[in-house]
């Protein structure tokens, strides 16, 4: 049986997967983009019922397409799955769905991959992982099973009606784990937020959104420096957007509490960081607008001033009197949702193609292994890359770079004079 060829095989069909089609198409490149599930799968199931997307959709797009509606809401997910649905269509995107891959391997003595999926084995000059980062719901081993409590990761949480009654435990302070406790503080639920270190911008100021702040201020095109791959964000684009305050959560009555650090005999222990992290996060967001308040002074903008906004929030009960142990049974706590973030599963990919710990070895998307591209990881290129905009530009740079590897391949050199003179007298 004769095997499919194509240049490029993409795998995932989410926004990274998209970008990259577009811009092969552009270049003229054949390929195919395999996804095991439907498009943009993960933003539809995946998430919470009542999520919306983080930054304002003027912003969070691609540039071809704009959403409907209002250009400054916060759409929610189904919204942004089916925007990836049309426009996939819009460009004519090669995507097949259903199919998963499961093996990725170098041609032995030949240029190119072996692609094994669920529906037969594809041969391509170069493959593009797409999958992100996001694929592993991780759990820490931590409370066992023993304890007779429901754990689930922020990835399986859908609504307060899904848990049993009781108080809940979230332990994550980022954006997910935010918004889910309190979403369920709404619910009427007792939370207890477990808030380790993070920054914690303003979502809006001085009548600009932080997406507005972060372009101008050029922060979005940081690069990646040891340490800062991985910092916990703490902003919301829930109920129009916001700027989260947790001493004001606090205030709502949100239990607030350190970093969580273990479990002993029935009682979860947290660290006695709980004010450093908040006074850490408020740094960060003060000087977020002490920024933006030179930016406007030296551009002359007018722009509305916000004295109040930087006021801070007196320390409500629990952060001046920090709980370092809670018997779980005692404070009725029935379920902890952990938002922990994701581990990924890169084993479909050649060995050469990973680093000693399983992760994407690369530079810029250009893997370590030629031929193998990756798309959608956080700070591929700059802060803005694992969002919808940034990987767009990150698809264009690896495409370009399979088009210029493309060329060398291309390159055949002129018959030198001397040969070409005497293969002419023989004739």
């Amino acid at each position: 049986m004769a095997v499919e060829k194509t240049e490029v095989v993409v795998v995932g069909a989410g926004q990274a997967g998209i970008a990259a089609s577009e811009h092969l198409s552009k270049l003229g490149i054949s390929h195919v983009v395999l996804e095991r599930d439907r498009i943009a799968e993960h933003w539809r199931s995946a998430r919470w019922d009542s999520l919306v997307a983080n930054g304002p959709c003027w912003h969070d797009r691609f540039p071809g397409m704009k959403f409907a509606g209002s250009q400054d809401a916060f759409v929610p997910k189904e919204v942004i799955a089916d925007y990836f649905v049309d426009y996939a269509k819009m460009i004519g995107a090669p995507i097949r769905t259903g199919v998963e891959v499961s093996k990725v391997s170098r041609n032995e003595g030949r240029e190119g991959f072996l692609v094994e999926t669920s529906a037969g084995p594809i041969e391509a000059d170069y493959v593009i992982s797409a999958t992100g980062a996001f694929q592993i719901p991780a759990i820490p081993p931590m409370v066992p099973e023993t304890a007779g409590l429901t754990q689930i990761h922020s990835a399986s949480y859908r609504n307060p009606g899904q848990l049993a009654p009781g108080a809940v435990l979230v332990v994550g302070a980022g954006s997910s784990g935010t918004q889910i406790a309190e979403e369920l503080l709404r619910a009427g639920r007792k939370v207890y937020l477990s808030v380790g270190p993070h920054d914690r911008p303003p979502r809006r100021y001085r009548g600009r959104d932080n997406v507005w702040w972060l372009g101008v201020l050029n922060k979005w095109d940081m690069e990646a420096t040891p340490g800062v791959e991985h910092t916990t964000i703490a902003v919301t684009g829930a109920k129009g957007g916001y700027t989260i305050d947790f001493r004001k959560l606090a205030g709502e009555g949100l239990v607030l509490v350190g970093r969580t650090e273990g479990y002993k005999d029935g009682a979860m222990q947290f660290a006695p960081d709980l004010k450093a992290n908040l006074d850490r996060g408020d740094a960060n967001y003060l000087s977020v607008l002490r920024e933006a308040d030179a930016y406007i002074a030296q551009n002359g903008l007018d722009l509305p001033e916000e004295p109040e906004a930087h006021v801070i929030p007196a320390d409500p009960d629990c952060v001046s009197h920090p709980i370092l142990s809670l018997d779980l049974k005692a404070a009725g706590i029935t379920t902890i949702i952990w938002a922990t973030g994701f581990g990924v599963d890169n084993s479909w990919l050649p060995a050469e193609a990973l680093d000693d710990k399983g992760r994407a070895a690369h530079n810029r998307g250009i893997g370590a292994m030629a031929g193998i591209y990756y798309l959608g990881l956080p700070w591929q290129t700059r802060r803005g890359s694992s969002f919808i905009w940034g990987v767009w530009h990150d698809a264009k740079y690896v495409a370009d770079h399979i088009a210029k590897q493309r060329g060398y391949l291309a390159y055949a050199p002129e018959a030198a004079p001397a040969k070409a003179a005497a293969e002419a007298e023989t004739v």
